[in-house]
C-alpha cells in the first residue's frame, strides 16, 4: 500500500546535513505503523514528504515514495492536490493551528469532499455529521455549526480525525495526535484510532516520540534516530526484546509509577 525507499531529505538552509538519511519502510493495508523517535530523529519530516507537505522551496528530496504503486514523491503539485485529502489524510499535533478559527465546523470537516467530489451541500452535510459521529463527537448536529474556538482540545482533534477520515482515504497520517491532550484524552482518541483502524480497515502511519504510546496502538514499530530507521518490528518485539542500544533508551525514558515515586 505504501512504500519509502531509500528516502533522503536535506533543508537548503543547511545543505551539509540530512534531516532524512536513507529510510526505507513499508506498509500493507490495514495495517498500523509505528513511527517512533525523538524530536529532530527525522520522523516528522518523514510523515511531512509522504504527505506531500515539504515546503519544495526549502527542500530537496531523493528516492521513491509509492501509494499504490504511484510515485508520490517530486511529482507536480496537481498529482499530490489529487491525493491529499482523499486517498491519504493528516491528522496534526495541534488541531487549533490547523483548523480556520474563522470557519465553522462543518464546513471544515466538509472541505476535501468540496474538493474531489461532486456532492450536493446536503450530501457534504450528511457525510460531514457521519464523519462527525464516527469520531465519536458528541450533538454533532450542534458541533457542525459552531466554531473551533468553542471546542475543548480533545473535541478539536476529534474534529481533525473527522475531517481527515470524512473521505474514507486509504492511509491516515498522524502526527503526534495525542501530545497536547491530557492521559485520560489521549487514551480516548486512540481506541477511536483502533476502531477506525478496525471498521474501515484504514491503514494509519502513527508518528510519536513515546514508544509506549505506539506500544498501545500500532501493530509494528519503526524507531528512527538521527534520520536513519535503526530497529523494525513487531510493538511487542521492539518494546520488550529491543535490539538497538538507542530503542533501549527510549524504553528507559518512560516514566514508570516507581520512577514517579523516587
Amino acid at each position: 500500500m505504501l512504500e519509502v525507499k531509500d528516502l533522503r531529505v536535506r533543508f537548503l538552509s543547511r545543505p551539509e546535513k540530512y534531516a532524512v538519511d536513507g529510510v526505507s519502510f513499508h506498509m500493507d493495508d490495514g495495517e498500523i505503523l509505528g513511527l517512533v523517535g525523538e524530536s529532530g530523529s527525522g520522523k516528522s519530516v518523514t510523515a511531512m514528504a509522504v504527505s506531500g507537505l515539504l515546503p519544495r522551496r526549502q527542500t530537496e528530496c531523493s528516492g521513491s515514495i509509492l501509494l499504490d504503486g504511484r510515485e508520490m514523491l517530486n511529482v507536480d503539485r496537481d498529482a499530490i492536490r489529487a491525493v491529499q485529502g482523499k486517498d491519504l489524510s493528516v491528522v496534526f499535533q495541534e488541531p487549533m493551528t490547523s483548523l480556520d478559527p474563522v470557519m465553522r465546523i462543518g464546513r471544515q470537516v466538509e472541505e476535501s469532499l468540496r474538493i474531489h467530489t461532486d456532492m450536493t451541500a446536503e450530501q457534504r452535510k450528511t457525510a460531514a455529521l457521519r464523519a462527525m459521529t464516527e469520531a465519536e463527537l458528541k450533538d454533532p448536529e450542534l458541533t457542525y455549526h459552531k466554531y473551533p474556538h468553542e471546542l475543548s482540545g480533545g473535541m478539536l482533534q476529534r474534529v481533525m480525525i473527522a475531517a481527515a477520515i470524512v473521505s474514507e482515504p486509504k492511509l491516515l497520517l498522524a502526527d503526534e495526535p495525542t501530545t497536547a491532550l491530557d492521559v485520560t484524552i489521549q487514551a480516548q482518541i486512540l481506541e477511536l484510532l483502533k476502531k477506525i483502524n478496525r471498521e474501515k480497515g484504514m491503514s494509519i502511519l502513527f508518528i510519536s516520540h513515546n514508544l509506549n504510546v505506539v506500544r498501545k496502538l500500532c501493530t509494528r514499530v519503526a524507531v528512527m534516530h538521527k534520520g536513519r530507521i535503526v530497529e523494525t518490528g513487531s510493538a511487542e518485539d521492539v518494546f520488550y526484546h529491543p535490539q538497538e542500544a538507542y530503542t533501549q533508551h527510549l524504553i528507559a525514558a518512560i516514566p514508570t509509577r516507581d520512577k514517579r515515586l523516587r
